[in-house]
């Protein structure tokens, strides 16, 4: 269900500045997207993976100048990534570090303005601000987390941490078609990812929205008294969850409480 009133919320994230004459070809080289083609101003989504293919962080890369990019990724993960990227700064010449700033994320329907930064948008809009002080738009009323997540949910939108862990493939969270280059040259991770895009996406399992009642962060999707899956986020009668491959959506399963949960493919990014 769409929400028709624009809200914006306080959203903490992790910022990290890569700025140097090597800065570009450098990130070129450890990302899932294609940053060599972003302007001054654009910014993109992209997988920072391990050299398994499986998940690091999803972040976002923002091209701020020149020679400069600009790295976030959710709250807890910031520190993980300036590892992950420092990992492999060899005879570089850039300088990574971390950029004290601020998040703010306007959803709903509302003009989006110069030096706003892609956005998971949901079905009425958005954008995101990013910055040192980002003044959210007079037209959208604040909101809480509770209205942030439930958002989030409807959008299909993963999180570090509760959809996306070390232990997820790309493929399984629906996000390829935006994340990934597959006309770029090599990349940490690079060999998974090609790999199962080759093979038309035949992974374990997909990342799909549930609608049921009760529906609780961990519970059991079960099919014929069989495990098929699980929850990952929960808001309402609304949430995410992984789902096996065969089960073919739209489809209904079973809580492990007894409840019946639709499941749906992510009308967004489809998987």
């Amino acid at each position: 269900m769409s929400t028709s009133a624009a809200q914006w919320f306080a959203v903490d994230r992790d910022v990290i500045e890569v700025r140097g004459p090597d800065a570009r070809t450098f990130l070129q080289g450890q990302v899932s997207q294609d940053v060599l083609a972003l302007t001054e101003g654009d910014s993109t989504w992209s997988f920072l993976l391990q050299p398994s293919g499986k998940v690091d962080a999803l972040i976002r890369v923002w091209r701020t100048g020149e020679d400069v990019l600009v790295v976030d990724t959710d709250a807890g993960y910031g520190e993980a990534t300036l590892t992950r990227i420092n990992r492999f700064k060899l005879r570089t010449k850039a300088d990574v570090t971390v950029l004290p700033w601020k998040a703010v994320a306007v959803r709903g329907p509302v003009e989006v303005p110069v030096g706003a930064v892609v956005g998971w948008a949901g079905p009425d809009g958005g954008f995101d601000l990013l910055g040192p002080d980002p003044v959210p738009p007079t037209t959208a009323v604040p909101g809480d987390w509770a209205d942030y997540e439930r958002r989030r949910i409807e959008a299909g939108w993963p999180a570090m941490g509760a959809e996306l862990t070390g232990d997820t493939i790309p493929g399984e969270s629906g996000l390829v078609p935006i994340t990934v280059s597959f006309t770029k040259g090599c990349y940490t991770g690079q060999e998974l990812v090609a790999r199962i895009d080759s093979r038309g996406n035949n992974v374990p399992r997909h990342l799909r929205q549930l609608q049921g009642a009760g529906l609780s962060v961990g519970d059991h999707l079960l099919d014929n008294g069989a495990e098929v899956g699980w929850v990952t986020s929960v808001a309402g009668d609304r949430a995410l969850g992984y789902v096996a491959r065969k089960i073919e959506a739209p489809a209904t399963v079973t809580s492990s409480s007894g409840v019946p949960v639709l499941v749906s493919v992510i009308a967004a990014h489809h998987s």
